[in-house]
């Protein structure tokens, strides 16, 4: 399995190197301010080297579908049929939960972020931002803001294994916002504005989690007593 994996995320490299440069342009057209001039680099090598780093993390984007299709693979003949179908599910939630995330921070933080960097130049004061300084920011927060759209699949998972209940979650409701607060503020640069934009969209799925928990809780009690019923049933009855 993971020979499998390596092999197809090394022949997905070049492919790689080759929309990096494109994938570079693309995220300065989009992100980057008019008011910030243009990026620079200040080593000889640095912009080969930022692509070749790009290069890997687009084959791993790439490589993602045939790399979770061999983990679940590797997972099934030690699962039960039900136990297939939910981890199935959780695969697919957290995919689509982490790709949104970093699709947000791509449409709408890294533009607010650095339209608000640009907004503290001045006649005497001029920005020169490096192009590896943007892109490990970038990259930073893209995949900070995929780690914390799973906060639906933590309390889920939570609930699931009956490590709290909904109830104990909504009574530490202002708990778990200072925790959110705090990871925030450590996954992000020291201003204010990106540590809301990625605390507020985290607490708004984290109470998705819990709503979507509710439901799960809900099912199996009633599940619980309609075995309980059965079970308590006269043989007579039955």
């Amino acid at each position: 399995m993971l020979i499998s994996c390596l092999v197809v995320t090394g022949l997905l490299y070049p492919l790689g190197y080759w929309a990096a440069p494109h994938a570079i342009n693309a995220l300065v057209r989009w992100c980057f301010p008019e008011g910030a001039g243009s990026l620079h680099y200040f080593a000889p090598m640095e912009v080969f080297w930022v692509q070749l780093k790009l290069a890997f993390v687009l084959a791993l984007a790439g490589a993602f579908p045939w790399n979770i299709l061999q983990i679940w693979r590797f997972l099934l003949p030690a699962l039960y049929s039900h136990e297939r179908r939910a981890l199935g599910a959780w695969i697919v939630f957290s995919s689509v939960l982490f790709f949104a995330g970093v699709a947000f921070c791509i449409f709408a933080i890294l533009p607010l972020l650095m339209n608000f960097a640009a907004g503290f130049a001045t006649s005497e004061i001029k920005p020169v931002f490096g192009l590896e300084s943007f892109l490990g920011l970038a990259g930073w927060l893209m995949l900070a803001f995929g780690v914390m759209f799973q906060a639906p699949i933590v309390v889920l998972l939570a609930v699931r294994f009956r490590l709290l209940s909904c109830a104990t979650l909504r009574r530490q409701r202002p708990y778990v916002m200072t925790v959110i607060l705090v990871v925030a503020a450590v996954l992000t640069p020291p201003d204010i504005v990106s540590q809301v934009a990625l605390a507020l969209p985290t607490w708004l799925l984290f109470e998705l989690g819990l709503f979507l928990a509710a439901r799960v809780e809900k099912k199996r009690k009633d599940d619980e007593e309609s075995e309980e019923v059965r079970t308590n049933e006269p043989e007579s009855t039955r």
